[in-house]
């Protein structure tokens, strides 16, 4: 596998997210109807115009590469080149006016992700990872920050419901040592990660548009993005995930989280 993707990839990747973000400015703030999905996730027009205007641009310029849309399903899924694309990861976020939701924007190559984009479109900032390179936001370099242990931690994680069973307990356990436990914000508390304002994001039942593009920028700016056993992020993990920017905090945090 190639260790990162070129130049004219991570360029066209800024043009998705151009390209996105135009329609959901559109939207933002203003009367949207939502509809609900079959997990009761909500979902709206923004959503799904802003992954059409993205499809688009990917089956004019690259047909031979592979998509997979959390609103428009996937096309040419086994190629070795697979874009995976959420329009607008905080869907509940974007319908209650709060501007920390984003866009997420993966390129995988056989499996792994090379290149991830988080971008706000509100806010006006896009972090870019790109395997073995620094990630950037706004085009500067970014940098996570050392933590002494968990009882110096900032947490973020989806709010309680949001695991259950075995998951659930072992977020307890873990929530129980961090300093201060934070709960929700989506893709933008890995961006927050990533520039040294957060030590872990925790979450399970994640798909890999989700993940994928969260991948890259964690691991650009320093810091470590694994399941909850410790293995790097790819098409076929589980959906927990677990971020931190100090690798003591993750060992640490994957202990707690293994009981």
């Amino acid at each position: 596998m190639k260790a990162a993707c070129s130049p004219e990839m991570v360029a066209f990747a800024n043009r998705l997210a151009d390209a996105s973000g135009a329609v959901i400015r559109r939207y933002f703030r203003r009367p949207v109807a939502v509809d609900r999905k079959s997990d009761d996730s909500p979902v709206t027009e923004a959503d799904r115009e802003a992954e059409r205007a993205m499809r688009a641009l990917i089956e004019e310029a690259f047909p031979g590469h592979g998509i997979m849309g959390e609103e428009h399903g996937d096309a040419h899924a086994g190629a070795e080149l697979v874009w995976v694309l959420d329009p607008i990861d905080g869907t509940q976020s974007f319908i209650t006016g709060r501007p920390v939701f984003g866009t997420l924007i993966a390129l995988v190559r056989r499996g792994r992700p090379i290149l991830g984009v988080i971008d706000a479109p509100i806010t006006g900032e896009r972090w870019v990872g790109v395997a073995g390179r620094p990630s950037t936001l706004n085009d500067k370099p970014v940098r996570v920050r050392p933590c002494e242990s968990l009882e110096r931690a900032v947490l973020y994680a989806p709010a309680p419901e949001y695991f259950t069973g075995a998951d659930l307990e072992a977020y307890r356990r873990l929530r129980s040592r961090v300093g201060m436990p934070r709960e929700g914000d989506d893709c933008y508390a890995y961006a927050l990660l990533a520039i040294g304002c957060v030590d872990l994001v925790v979450e399970s039942d994640m798909q890999p548009h989700d993940f994928l593009a969260l991948a890259p920028v964690i691991e650009g700016a320093g810091g470590i993005i694994t399941d909850w056993r410790g293995a790097p992020l790819t098409l076929g993990s589980d959906g927990r995930v677990l971020a931190a920017g100090d690798p003591a905090a993750h060992a640490a945090a994957l202990a707690r989280l293994a009981g």
